[in-house]
């Protein structure tokens, strides 16, 4: 359960993206509405009649027609007739394990279904989403929770925090992850930098030896044990690079990894025994050993392609770097976005 927190580095930067959002020309006259974000905090809701480099005319809810200046756009969101965001931009929120600065809207629910088990997210007001996520034998039980904020053009940031149970399998096992992150790019291409300290708590049981110097019929001295338990922690800093890139309508190139840096050393009494060949006898000693807590690596690029509206599904392979060896996990990541 400690190696629960499997969290990676990047072997790859996504380059040559645009940072700007989707060009359009005058034919959007469809039905889509979209919501225009001007750089002072002021939105308008409604139809894009025209758009050009210089501005983008709006039949906009609030006060009719409208010309916003191209310069003070700082985002341009599609939503639906049901006011929810479009294109599967829902699901842009996240990776394959990490998620990013996009903020969740108030109302917009969805699930991630995985192999292992479902992953449920709510948005419950605007920039902040609750969720719950757990495997398909209830084990361990995992809620995570998540704020984010615009910080300027094409930069957003935010927290989070993750914190679960073994639940019914192991009541005494605990989990905590406070997090942050920033997101270069917009919804369609983007980059993410996150890091955070994880910390797993836990009930553990120790021997405590003691050596007698008492001779036996098989050893020069004897020894005593005893079992002492109790509540442990440990944590470790954690960080991610994650990014996504948009191939073509239906495709986009998903990248995500988590990096758990090494741990502090922890020196551990370990009970030695020694074979004397002329007396024919064991000796008992005690030795102090240091035992190191490496640093793990994972990686798991793959492709999204976006089904629908409502639905996204995704497919990847999962690399692990552990004490100098890098290992290719034979099941693939297989994901399933859904609106509900």
């Amino acid at each position: 359960m400690k190696k629960l927190c499997t969290l990676l580095i990047a072997f790859l930067l996504l380059v040559g993206f645009s940072v700007s959002g989707q060009a359009q020309n005058a034919s959007d006259t469809t039905s889509l509405k979209y919501k225009v974000v001007k750089q002072n905090g002021v939105s308008f809701t409604g139809k894009i009649l025209s758009r050009d480099a210089r501005e983008i005319l709006m039949e906009s809810e609030e006060i009719g027609l409208v010309y916003i200046p191209k310069h003070e756009v700082k985002e341009i969101i599609p939503i639906t007739s049901n006011g929810k965001n479009s294109n599967g931009q829902l699901f842009s929120t996240r990776y394959f394990l990490t998620t990013n600065g996009f903020p969740i809207a108030k109302g917009d629910n969805y699930v991630q279904w995985n192999l292992f088990g479902p992953d449920f997210q709510f948005g419950i007001a605007d920039n902040f989403g609750v969720g719950i996520m757990t495997s398909w034998v209830g084990m361990p039980v995992i809620g995570t929770a998540k704020y984010s904020f615009n910080i300027a053009k094409n930069l957003h940031g935010g927290v989070g925090f993750l914190g679960g149970t073994g639940s019914w399998a192991y009541p005494k096992y605990g989990l905590a992850l406070p997090f942050g992150f920033l997101t270069f790019g917009n919804r369609i291409n983007n980059i993410n930098f996150s890091a955070g300290y994880g910390a797993v708590f836990a009930e553990r049981t120790e021997t405590i030896y003691t050596l007698i110097n008492t001779p036996t019929e098989y050893s020069t001295n004897s020894y005593t044990s005893v079992n002492r338990t109790y509540n442990d922690g440990e944590g470790r800093f954690l960080m991610s690079l994650a990014g996504m890139f948009r191939l073509n309508k239906k495709f986009s190139f998903v990248f995500d990894s988590f990096i758990m840096l090494p741990g502090k050393e922890t020196a551990v009494q370990v009970l030695k025994e020694n074979y004397h060949d002329m007396g024919k006898a064991l000796t008992y000693s005690l030795e102090t050993q240091i035992q190191q807590r490496n640093p793990l690596i994972v990686l798991a690029p793959g492709l999204r392609f976006q089904a629908t509206e409502n639905s996204s599904f995704q497919f990847g392979f999962t690399g692990v770097h552990y004490q100098g060896k890098f290992i290719q996990v034979p099941i693939p990541l297989i994901q399933w976005f859904r609106k509900i």
